[in-house]
C-alpha cells in the first residue's frame, strides 16, 4: 500500500483516523491511541508483505529488550556487549535481504564458483525501520535518551505507518514526549492535511509525470544530445518531488496524529555547492551517517589522512544504504572526492565566485551523481554522460527530441520553479491577506487532491523510487 494509492486515501486513511480519535485517552495519557496506531500500522505494512510483518516484530522486540539489559548493567562490561548485540540482531534482516545476493554475486565473479542467489524480495521499509532502531541503542548506550519500558511505546515509535517504509528517518529523542503526551487540535489537524495534499501533490502531478519522460529516454533509441539533457533534468525532478513529496506526506500524517517528525529536505537544488547540497537532501539519513558513522570514526578531529578515510568510508557507505550495487557504491564514493575536493581545493575559491557560477557547478555534480543512481551498470552509465557531451550521440536534436521538448516544457518549467522557494514566499506574503487566504487556500487544495484521484485512478505509473531501499 502506497500513500498515493485510492486504498490508503479513501479507505485505509479515514477508518484509521475515525478509529484512531474514537479511542479515547486516559487521564492525558495516549497509550491506548498508540496501541490503535501500532495496530493500524501492522495493518498497513502488511497489506503488502504480510510475510515480513513478523520480521520487523521480533527485531522491535530484540532491540527493546536488549535496550532493558543495557540500562540494567549501566557502566559494566555487560551493558557494551549487550549494545553491540542489539546492534547486530537489527542488522541482521538488512544485511540478508538487501545485500546477502550483492555478496553471493562478488563471490562467484571472483572465485568462478556458482552459489545460488536468496531468491527472497526485500522487505519494504526495511533500510529506515533498521536505522530508527540501531539509532535508539546507540543514544541509549551514549546516556543521550532515557529507556522506553514500555514495548507498546516502542513498537508504535518503530512501526508508525506515516515514516515506516520510506522516511524520513525518525529517531526516538524526536517523538519521546510525544509518545507519551501529545496534544491535537483542529489547527494542527488542518497544518498536517495541507502538508499531506501538498506531497500528494509533487508526486502524482508532478513525480509521475517527469518519471513518463524519463521512461521514455530510456526506451527510445535516440541518441541525441538534447535527449540526453531533457532526461538529466527530467530525471533529477522526477527523484526530488517523488521523495520530497513523500516525506511532506509523511510528515502531514505525523502531524495530525499529534508527532512531528524532522524535516527530510530544504530545496536542495538551490545549493551553491556539494557540502550545502548535503545539507539540504535527505537531512535525516545525512544526520544519521554524520553522527553513527562519522563522529564514531573520528570526524574531523583526527589526522588528515584518517579524516580524508572517514569521509570516503561514510560516503561509500551512504551510497551502498541506497543499494546493493557497484553502481551505489561510486555513487556514493563520487560525492566524497566531490566533498574532499571543496575541503582541500577550490571551496575557498567556490565561494568567492558569482553564485550563478556555483550554482551551475553544483547542478552539474549532481546530474553526474543521478546518471550513476539510475543507470543499471557502469556502461550504460557512462554512454549516457558520453552521449551528454555528444561523444555517441547521433546528432544535437532530432525530430523526437524537439517534439518532447515541446510537449513537457511547461511542466518542466513549473517543476524547477517548484523545487525552489519562490511558491512558498508567494504563499507566505498570501497568508497576511486572510480575506484570500480563507477562500483561496481550501480551494487550491481540493484541487489538488481531485486531480491528484484522478491521476490515481487513471494512471498507472505511480512508483515511489526510494521504496527500493
Amino acid at each position: 500500500m502506497v500513500f498515493s494509492s485510492p486504498t490508503f486515501l479513501y479507505y485505509f486513511l479515514p477508518v484509521t483516523l475515525i478509529l484512531y480519535f474514537l479511542t479515547p485517552t486516559y487521564k492525558g495519557s495516549p497509550r491506548l491511541r498508540n496501541l490503535t496506531l501500532l495496530l493500524a500500522s501492522l495493518v498497513f505494512y502488511a497489506w503488502g508483505e504480510p510475510r515480513y510483518v513478523l520480521l520487523m516484530v521480533v527485531q522491535c522486540i530484540a532491540a527493546w529488550g536488549f535496550s532493558l539489559l543495557i540500562v540494567k548493567f549501566d557502566g559494566q562490561k555487560p551493558a557494551k556487549v549487550f549494545m553491540l548485540i542489539s546492534i547486530a540482531v537489527s542488522l541482521t534482516g538488512l544485511i540478508y535481504f538487501k545485500y546477502a545476493n550483492f555478496f553471493i554475486s562478488n563471490i562467484n565473479n571472483l572465485t568462478g564458483s556458482s552459489l545460488p542467489l536468496i531468491r527472497l524480495l526485500m522487505p519494504i521499509g526495511i533500510s529506515f525501520y533498521t536505522f530508527q532502531l540501531v539509532s535508539y541503542t546507540l543514544d541509549l548506550y551514549w546516556k543521550k535518551i532515557e529507556v522506553q519500558r514500555s514495548l507498546l511505546d516502542f513498537s508504535t515509535y518503530v512501526a508508525s505507518f506515516p515514516q515506516l517504509i520510506a522516511g524520513p528517518i525518525v529517531r526516538y529523542s524526536d517523538v519521546a514526549d510525544a509518545l507519551r503526551n501529545r496534544i491535537h487540535s483542529l489547527p494542527e489537524f488542518a497544518a498536517g492535511a495541507r502538508r499531506f495534499i501538498i506531497g500528494l501533490g509533487k508526486k502524482m502531478l508532478l513525480a509521475n509525470l517527469f518519471g513518463e519522460l524519463v521512461e521514455v529516454f530510456k526506451a527510445s533509441g535516440d541518441n541525441s544530445v538534447l535527449f540526453v539533457w531533457i532526461y538529466l533534468i527530467a530525471f533529477s525532478l522526477q527523484i526530488y518531488f517523488d521523495f520530497s513529496g513523500y516525506s511532506d506526506m509523511a510528515l502531514g500524517l505525523g502531524r495530525i496524529l499529534g508527532f512531528k517528525f524532522p524535516e527530510n529536505f530544504n530545496y536542495p537544488y538551490i545549493a551553491d555547492s556539494i557540502t550545502n547540497f548535503w545539507r539540504r537532501w535527505h537531512m535525516t539519513l545525512s544526520g544519521w551517517f554524520r553522527d553513527y558513522v562519522y563522529i564514531p570514526l573520528g570526524g574531523n578531529r583526527v589526522k588528515t589522512v584518517r579524516f580524508i578515510m572517514n569521509i570516503l568510508i561514510v560516503w561509500m557507505v551512504t551510497g551502498f544504504w541506497h543499494g546493493a550495487d557497484w553502481n551505489f557504491i561510486l555513487w556514493g564514493g563520487y560525492f566524497g572526492i566531490v566533498l574532499l575536493l571543496e575541503k582541500f581545493f577550490f571551496g575557498k575559491v567556490l565561494e568567492k565566485s558569482p553564485k550563478p557560477f556555483r550554482h551551475i557547478y553544483t547542478m552539474l555534480i549532481v546530474f553526474v551523481s543521478w546518471v550513476f543512481f539510475d543507470a543499471p551498470s557502469f556502461r550504460a552509465a557512462f554512454e549516457v554522460l558520453g552521449r551528454s557531451v555528444g561523444i555517441g550521440a547521433d546528432s544535437f536534436a532530432s525530430n523526437e527530441t524537439l517534439y518532447y521538448l515541446r510537449s513537457y516544457a511547461v511542466p518542466v518549467v513549473i517543476g524547477i520553479i517548484g523545487a525552489t522557494p519562490l511558491v512558498k514566499r508567494v504563499a507566505e506574503k498570501l497568508e497576511k491577506k486572510k480575506a484570500i487566504t480563507t477562500v483561496l487556500e481550501p480551494v487550491v487544495l481540493v484541487l489538488i487532491l481531485v486531480v491528484s484521484t484522478a491521476a490515481m485512478v487513471d494512471g498507472s505509473f505511480n512508483p515511489f523510487i526510494y521504496f527500493r531501499f
